[in-house]
């Protein structure tokens, strides 16, 4: 019997994958990753590992979630030592839980290998800290979207009212939904959103509105996800702490210059 590891690949920048993250890629005969998993942490991988794109683009899935489930029970009782690799943390919508009850009801070892997480990685290279002493005590994360055919069961009254800074992913799609559930449940129109694409990448890009405004300022900035929409008043400080756009610059000139 082998062994299968639930990895966190981090947010996108792949120096954010965790020490035994990278083990876990280095020692692994089957990789199975995700679209938004940056691939030059595959170069790290060893010669002879076999790699399968499980893919994930909007609405339109290259293997469905029963088929991943079944592959990583397949190859670990093949003798197999199996890296499941994900974006973000793999228990913060990366289904990491629904692989792990399968692999426990098939008799399979595993082990759960945390990652840094968009919610707080993104934002931290927009300059928004999501928790700040005098600005927000509270921080929630909030999906975007739900199962297609879903009923909509998030307390949205309760995020707009006891919650200071909301982490949403991937809800650029249902930006004007989420938009309006939030005024609807009496958030201010003025607190400060957050609009940050391809967070921690040399190609992030991060536009700020207000909830009255955002799904214009998307539209404007043509925002698309993949995307962290963040909605508090730690937006505001972004003025005075953003840090990354000067790397972005450097970067770049680095990459010119090469």
């Amino acid at each position: 019997m082998g062994k299968v590891y639930l990895v966190g690949a981090g947010p996108g920048d792949p120096d954010l994958i965790t020490l035994k993250g990278l083990k876990c890629i280095q020692e692994a005969d089957v990789i199975l990753y995700d679209r938004l998993v940056n691939k030059e942490l595959l170069n790290h991988a060893k010669d002879g590992v076999e790699l399968i794109n499980c893919g994930k683009l909007p609405d339109y899935h290259l293997l469905q979630q029963d088929t991943i489930n079944r592959f990583l029970v397949k190859y670990a009782k093949k003798g197999k030592i199996v890296t499941r690799l994900k974006g973000g943390d793999p228990f913060v919508f990366g289904r990491g839980g629904e692989e792990a009850e399968a692999l426990a009801k098939s008799g399979v070892s595993f082990e759960i290998v945390p990652g840094i997480t968009a919610g707080i990685a993104a934002t931290a290279y927009a300059g928004i800290p999501v928790t700040h002493r005098d600005h927000a005590s509270s921080f929630a994360i909030v999906t975007g979207h739900r199962k297609k055919d879903e009923e909509d069961n998030i307390k949205w009254e309760s995020l707009a009212k006891g919650i200071d800074t909301l982490a949403i992913y991937m809800g650029v799609k249902n930006l004007p939904y989420i938009q309006g559930k939030l005024l609807e449940h009496g958030k201010s129109p003025e607190t400060p959103v957050a609009l940050i694409h391809w967070g921690t990448l040399t190609t992030q890009k991060t536009a700020v509105s207000t909830l009255a405004k955002v799904v214009e300022t998307a539209n404007n900035e043509q925002i698309s996800n993949p995307c962290m929409i963040v909605v508090g008043d730690v937006v505001n400080l972004r003025e005075k702490i953003k840090w990354f756009e000067g790397k972005q610059t450097e970067n770049l000139l680095t990459n010119e210059a090469f």
